[in-house]
């Protein structure tokens, strides 16, 4: 997409995009492990990031050491193994997480499930061609699995191979039809290359969609905001939520933004707009 001189964000639009995006799609990863999850303390799936994020450091803590005695009690358990590990990498404990992922996955060497978390764990530490490898490992042409095409394609994203995941992800799109975190995906994608237009497109495709969640909302906004449209990204960044969410969602928006005064910048263009 070709950007106007007279806009505003020229100088320092794409490094602002490339950080946001890649960013976006590590958290996605991360959070589409606890999603996919079944087995963990009580049975109960692990927190989402969204969760993980607004706990205080106390309580993220403790909800690490609680999965953490089940893991010690259990490590062969491939299902605790999963939970302690996505709960580690909401944390930011990517080492550590990759770590209890290398042993559950000694210990299920063929488990589809656990072969794209281990990707997806090498991936947030870090080693991407590792990480490709081994999503490419679990899956099979003859059954192909749309959750590894997803998160090769994020992989590969990364990697600045945007065309080849976006192959991916429509791959994804054809065996699981609008799910939204691939559209997510998708949509976070086309920042990587600057096109905004796209991106959004298919962002907002993703909301409308059962189970699109706090968290596409959240990408949306950063979207629409990096377009200049503030007063309509703030809007969207808190929209049907209680005040305690919609504060936490405006202050991930203006984090996301605050990269070379990208936040103060939109302010200023959208009230000159307005004005």
């Amino acid at each position: 997409m070709a950007v106007s001189d007279a806009h505003p964000m020229r100088h320092f639009r794409h490094g602002a995009l490339v950080a946001a995006a890649l960013a976006l799609l590590a958290v996605q990863g991360c959070a589409s492990v606890s999603r996919e999850i079944t087995g963990s303390i009580s049975r109960s799936p692990a927190p989402s990031a969204r969760t993980v994020a607004a706990m205080p450091a106390s309580q993220l803590q403790g909800v690490v050491r609680s999965y953490g005695e089940a893991y010690q009690n259990n490590p062969k358990d491939k299902g605790t193994g999963l939970s302690y590990a996505a709960v580690l990498q909401m944390a930011g404990r990517n080492d550590q997480s990759l770590a209890v992922m290398q042993q559950v996955a000694i210990a299920h060497p063929k488990d589809r499930d656990v072969l794209a978390a281990y990707g997806k764990a090498l991936a947030a530490a870090g080693d991407l061609p590792k990480a490709l490898s081994t999503i490419q490992r679990a899956q099979t042409p003859d059954n192909p699995d749309w959750r590894l095409f997803s998160a090769e394609g994020a992989i590969l994203d990364q990697m600045g191979k945007s065309d080849d995941a976006r192959t991916l992800y429509r791959k994804a799109l054809e065996i699981q039809p609008n799910d939204p975190t691939v559209l997510s995906n998708l949509g976070m994608s086309y920042v990587l290359t600057n096109d905004l237009p796209s991106a959004e497109k298919y962002l907002r495709e993703a909301l409308k969609q059962p189970g699109g969640d706090s968290r596409i909302r959240q990408n949306l906004a950063l979207v629409v905001g990096l377009q200049g449209r503030f007063a309509e990204a703030q809007k969207i960044a808190s929209a049907e939520l209680s005040p305690d969410d919609a504060e936490a969602n405006v202050a991930y928006l203006r984090k996301m933004l605050s990269q070379q005064n990208t936040w103060s910048k939109l302010r200023q263009s959208d009230t000159k707009r307005r004005g």
